[in-house]
């Protein structure tokens, strides 16, 4: 029996990825989808008219600010590729700094840009970037625009978890990662692959078999070591390749 892709990431974006798996060479393997957070729409902007800069850690945010507001004209920095891209996608110029907060931060800094700039979060962010500017001399502030709320698992998700054929299981935040395995051990052999190392710590101990972690924290990082991951489920007892 071949493994099953277990996909938790918030729609559009699980959809998204479990498409992207479809067009990698190779065997295609069973995928579920069953976003283990929910995105919900929270909270308002603040007035626009101080801010010199917009920064994005999250397309969601970009997703929400399109909701809130037609200002297109206030440049935004972000803090990977896809979020620089949905941004542009709405009309925004957007700066990438490929990487994760801290390299936003760093990015930033080089740049030399004149703040005031507004951070919009959601209400779980994996760090306080508008404290972090102002401690390096940048005024920032930050508005919370939207929430991830836990969701649970679908009965096929549980299933495939419960039984005894590995289970891949890409993880794409923090908050996901101890979302899926909140309260409970699979007894499935998991593979888990994480966006980062933060993602990755959020797994508690003896909840998967192995875990690798992407070599950059974007999606096109998870998607080159997916054969890695494959290899890795197929190395588990009792899973038999596809000849």
């Amino acid at each position: 029996m071949p493994p099953t892709v277990l996909i938790t990431r918030p729609e559009p974006y699980g959809a998204e990825f479990a498409a992207a798996l479809q067009d990698l060479p190779g065997e295609a393997l069973p995928v579920i989808l069953s976003p283990a957070l929910v995105i919900e729409g929270r909270g308002a902007l603040p007035d626009l008219a101080p801010y010199r800069w917009l920064i994005f850690t999250s397309r969601n945010g970009v997703r929400r600010y399109a909701e809130l507001s037609a200002r297109r004209d206030i440049p935004a920095y972000a803090v990977g590729d896809a979020t620089a891209e949905e941004a542009r996608r709405i009309g925004l110029r957007a700066v990438s700094a490929q990487g994760d907060a801290r390299d936003l931060i760093a990015r930033i800094k080089a740049d030399g840009k004149p703040g005031p700039m507004l951070h919009l979060r959601g209400e779980h962010a994996a760090a306080d970037l508008a404290r972090a500017l102002l401690a390096v001399g940048i005024t920032a502030d930050q508005a919370i625009i939207y929430a991830q709320t836990p969701a649970p698992l679908s009965d096929a998700a549980r299933a495939a978890l419960a039984s005894d054929a590995p289970v891949i299981a890409p993880l794409f935040s923090p908050r996901s990662a101890a979302a899926l395995f909140d309260g409970a051990t699979p007894a499935a052999p998991v593979v888990a692959l994480a966006i980062s190392a933060a993602a990755a710590a959020r797994v508690p101990d003896g909840a998967v078999r192995e875990m690798l972690v992407a070599e950059r924290p974007d999606a096109g990082a998870m998607l080159r070591a997916w054969p890695e991951a494959v290899s890795a489920a197929y190395r588990l007892e009792g899973t038999k390749r596809a000849q």
